[in-house]
């Protein structure tokens, strides 16, 4: 692979991980109640637990998607 089908991969990698985190915190904070519920009932985890839970899911995300895909393809963007 040459650096611009690294730069093309690495850039659609961004936008499909970010696509990703958008869709899963806007289903988080839209539909909670009933996400809540489900994973409660699943886990024995009470509200604020899940709470929790649900803000380490979505910064570990976000932190792997800076670290796998952004920062690569800032660099190839830079050389």
């Amino acid at each position: 692979m040459d650096t611009t089908a690294l730069t093309n991969f690495f850039g659609w990698m961004t936008v499909i991980n970010f696509a990703i985190l958008i869709t899963a915190t806007i289903a988080l904070m839209g539909f909670r109640p009933a996400i809540a519920k489900i994973h409660s009932k699943m886990t024995g985890l009470d509200d604020q637990e899940l709470g929790r839970a649900y803000f380490a899911y979505l910064a570990n995300y976000k932190i792997m998607a800076l670290v796998t895909s952004l920062a690569p393809y800032l660099a190839l963007k830079l050389a």
